[in-house]
């Protein structure tokens, strides 16, 4: 950032601070300290310890970074368990009027940003990206090339689309990544640094841009909408992974996939992408079939299907060989993650002795995920977000790879938790648009008559 403003220099610890008290003078609200409202607050700036830690080199400050985050993460995991119940929502609105709520947003979103164009990817991503890039070239690994290791962990590690290794992740501070990569180590992939740098700020937009359109749609309230947004940029979780894009990515899809609800078709399509980028979203399927089940349902797993034959017909044309597609699609749909017992970095990365732990929180999880198709029993569009909340939330008590720091996949949509309004009216019976074949049969039977 000292490119664009002359002797800038912001570290990680000082932004943490600058952020929580900002966070504190526009949102928490004094009139009523008591309030769920200012535990949510509290609660979101007691990630920040954990996110400094696990940027640290030392693997015992990052062991206490993970387990700080999964902490936390266990405390709001039962907060957005149980906002269902939650009937009575009064309206705490922040203390900044909207107009000065929207100009802090586009501020925080343009410095987020720059960071993004001006620093360098990390040695890690580098080389997973440097794997894909190879698969698709040759369809054969260089049995001499260093970077095979790191990145044969990396895909091991990381389930989802084989593409998205491709991206490779951008440090927003030189601070943030000892292992940043020089200008002259970036130039030879500077086609897929590029590519991914667009990627993270269209994908950070589209949040910001979704966040405040369901504000305006379906909470009736801009100026939620325009708090939440700002709110997220606002995060030190936002700042240290901006540039990330399998975090942002999949958090955009989720997002205008709630902004989408009312149309099963759109959102099926949705859910599926972010199911095939990431795999995790997978496990909203039984949630979101439960809210459609009296209507849409059809239309929604339609949408899904497609996007997953979409996904696999790419797959299909861009792998040839026949080994790197099957590989592909055990990627796509998490099995690499599932058999999987060993990763560089995370909660489950410190001792071996902690591996057969992660199978009840697995089982745990499946149950958790498969029981929201009967519960809540009359499903709303609050439900439909703090329960999709809660389970890409849950996702990072199980995920290998530095699980508990990929915020995104749960934080846009736990913010909408945090500031929506009641939503019980919103059911898919009354707010769901008719698909075509409804609205073709209505027609015919007019016709008739």
């Amino acid at each position: 950032m000292d490119q664009v403003l002359y002797d800038y220099e912001l570290n990680a610890t000082t932004w943490v601070y600058l952020a929580s008290l900002l966070t504190v003078a526009v949102f928490f609200k004094f009139n009523r300290v008591f309030s769920v409202r200012n535990l949510d607050l509290i609660g979101l700036i007691a990630y920040a310890p954990g996110l400094l830690l696990i940027q640290r080199s030392e693997p015992e400050l990052q062991q206490y970074g993970y387990l700080w985050l999964f902490t936390v993460g266990a405390l709001f995991l039962v907060r957005i368990l149980i906002d269902p119940l939650m009937v009575r929502r009064p309206l705490l609105e922040p203390n900044l009027l909207p107009g000065g709520m929207a100009f802090l947003g586009i501020a925080l979103f343009v410095f987020l940003m720059v960071n993004v164009l001006i620093y360098p990817p990390n040695q890690r991503d580098l080389a997973a990206a440097r794997q894909v890039e190879r698969t698709l070239s040759t369809h054969v690994d260089a049995p001499d090339d260093p970077s095979n290791e790191a990145a044969d962990a990396a895909a091991r590690s990381k389930p989802g689309y084989f593409l998205m290794m491709w991206l490779p992740s951008v440090s927003t501070a030189a601070i943030m990544d000892a292992n940043a990569q020089t200008p002259d180590e970036v130039s030879g992939q500077a086609k897929q640094v590029a590519a991914a740098r667009a990627t993270a700020i269209l994908s950070h937009l589209a949040i910001v841009v979704g966040l405040v359109l369901i504000g305006v749609r379906h909470f009736d309230n801009v100026r939620l909408g325009i708090s939440a947004a700002t709110l997220y940029l606002l995060l030190p979780y936002t700042a240290q992974m901006t540039g990330h894009v399998d975090h942002a990515v999949p958090a955009a899809l989720l997002v205008w996939a709630v902004l989408a609800y009312h149309d099963p078709l759109i959102a099926g399509i949705l859910i599926g992408l972010a199911s095939g980028v990431i795999y995790y979203p997978l496990f909203l399927l039984p949630l979101w079939c439960g809210f459609y089940w009296q209507k849409g349902l059809f239309r929604f797993l339609g949408g899904v299907v497609l996007a997953w034959a979409v996904l696999i017909g790419v797959s299909a044309f861009l792998l040839d060989d026949t080994t790197a597609f099957l590989e592909s699609l055990k990627s796509m749909f998490g099995w690499t993650n599932l058999v999987a017992s060993t990763t560089e970095t995370g909660f489950w990365a410190f001792s071996s002795q902690t591996a057969p732990y992660r199978i009840p929180v697995m089982v745990t999880f499946l149950a958790m995920s498969a029981g929201f198709a009967i519960w809540p029993a009359q499903k709303n569009l609050g439900t439909l977000i703090s329960c999709s909340a809660a389970v890409m939330l849950a996702t990072q008590f199980w995920h290998l790879d530095r699980g508990g720091a990929y915020m995104a996949w749960y934080l846009p949509l736990m913010l909408l938790t945090i500031f929506r309004p009641n939503l019980e009216d919103r059911v898919a019976v009354s707010a769901l648009n008719e698909g075509w074949f409804s609205k073709r049969r209505w027609q015919l039977r007019t016709r008739a008559a």
